[in-house]
């Protein structure tokens, strides 16, 4: 038998260790679990400011859709042209960030309608292009309209102070916080028309962003966000609701889709539910004493609002608002009846509140612009195997990433509970036993600064031999 001296034993078996140290590569780390601009941005929105503007667009005394448009001081056409010189102002305040315009559309009479005659419904929008992706937008948006007891009273003085002056007054707020930072995204600040009239103003919006091509992530209307106290009687300032559709009503009559939901889930999954959850985490995360409430509805009961003309147009779109109405306060002719007081005043708007919502709003708009965008096809594998499987694809983006994270709850779960990081240039993960039947699966893109995309569900199985 051959032998070998032990010298030389000892220093191939050192070269063999020495070699399978350099082999064995170093994971790579995760990005930061926070942003901590995100903390600032929390706490930014002014009360007074939301206070001053909120006041300002309450004295124009009533913004009905089918109020005065040439007066410089009352209805509707001196409100959104005061929004426009807003954003104007805030605009020069950051160099120009800001490319502000008016977006319109003629919407046709109907005697059966809420609009008789032909009227211009006249959208302000204000965006802040990103650095990197310029048509990929997140918008938060509010409602310049309001309206009393009759929703043909175009003349009737109508405050609207919290709907909806509140969340208009909000995105007004917002956008002076964030034009004072760049994203790599892009954001959009806008003021809505026709919303008491039938949805319209969002409509023509939702339709102009089909036809610039825009790639707009996500849809937070903001519609009463001011107001406490509620007509059950509970006054409460630490929490707030988010409703989201389950899944895109434009997959509704898809048969494909329809099959994929039964048999593989998704029933609770679809793009909307994903950013009301992204809203949900990040104010969990950099919130204070405020309470996130997810509402597995489109709206209200019975209701409806502006983020339902994105979502069937077929974009992602939620409902952030108060948890406890007063309906007294809601679409009222401004009377005293046996000693309730009824109208929608400037003095049953709370202001720290709704600056507090205003910055949830804030801090989601700066996640999704300042994440990269999320992966456009994500797959799942796993049928009758010990391991689930997912596969994806890359976005195509010029924002820095850093990875992925692969997301998995309890199928009775409503958050995503855990999630596992994977460097960016890999595009599959696997869970060694894990069955998938007992799980929900999902991936989001990661950024260099860690913030993260919306979550997308798998919409497809893992084709054969991949």
């Amino acid at each position: 038998m051959l032998k070998f001296p032990v010298c030389l034993i000892t220093l191939l078996l050192l070269l063999f260790l020495c070699t399978g140290v350099r082999a064995q590569s170093s994971p790579e780390p995760a990005p930061p679990a926070t942003d901590q601009r995100l903390y600032d941005i929390a706490a930014a929105a002014s009360a007074d400011n939301l206070e001053r503007d909120i006041t300002t667009l309450v004295n124009f005394g009533t913004r009905h859709t089918l109020s005065d448009t040439t007066s410089t001081t009352r209805g509707i056409g001196a409100a959104r042209t005061w929004v426009f010189e807003e954003f104007t102002r805030i605009s020069a305040a950051c160099g120009g960030c800001l490319e502000v315009f008016y977006q319109r559309n003629l919407v046709e009479g109907d005697p059966e309608s809420r609009i008789k005659n032909d009227t211009w419904v006249v959208n302000v929008v204000a965006i802040q292009r990103g650095t990197q992706d310029r048509d990929r937008i997140v918008m938060m948006s509010g409602d310049i309209d309001s309206r009393v007891s009759d929703p043909l009273d175009g003349t009737s003085d109508s405050p609207g102070a919290n709907d909806n002056a509140t969340g208009l007054a909000g995105a007004i707020e917002a956008a002076r916080v964030l034009t004072k930072y760049r994203f790599p995204g892009s954001i959009a600040y806008v003021g809505l028309s026709g919303e008491e009239q039938g949805l319209f103003g969002g409509k023509g919006l939702a339709a102009y962003a089909l036809e610039q091509e825009w790639e707009l992530l996500g849809v937070l209307n903001n519609d009463m966000i001011g107001n406490i106290t509620g007509v059950d009687g509970v006054t409460d300032n630490t929490s707030f609701r988010i409703f989201s559709e389950p899944y895109s009503p434009t997959s509704a009559n898809d048969e494909r889709a329809n099959i994929y939901r039964r048999f593989f889930g998704g029933e609770v999954d679809g793009s909307s539910r994903q950013l009301a959850r992204y809203v949900h985490r990040l104010t969990e995360q950099y919130a204070t004493n405020l309470n996130p409430m997810m509402i597995y509805r489109l709206d209200r009961f019975g209701r409806g609002g502006h983020h339902r003309p994105f979502n069937d147009a077929g974009f992602p779109g939620i409902r952030i608002m108060e948890t406890h109405e007063n309906y007294n306060q809601q679409h009222q002719d401004l009377r005293t009846e046996d000693g309730i007081e009824y109208g929608d005043r400037l003095e049953h708007v709370n202001f720290p509140y709704a600056a507090k919502l205003t910055g949830v709003n804030a801090i989601t708009l700066a996640g999704l612009a300042a994440a990269p965008p999320p992966p456009p096809l994500v797959m799942i594998g796993g049928t009758v195997e010990p391991s689930a499987r997912l596969k994806w694809d890359a976005p195509k983006t010029g924002t820095p990433v850093a990875g992925y994270y692969v997301h998995y709850r309890l199928t009775t779960a409503p958050q995503w509970e855990h999630k596992r990081f994977v460097p960016a240039g890999e595009l599959e993960y696997t869970f060694t036993n894990m069955v998938v039947d007992n799980y929900f699966f999902g991936v989001s893109t990661v950024g260099t600064d860690g913030n993260e995309s919306l979550v997308v569900f798998p919409s497809t199985l893992i084709p054969r031999g991949l």
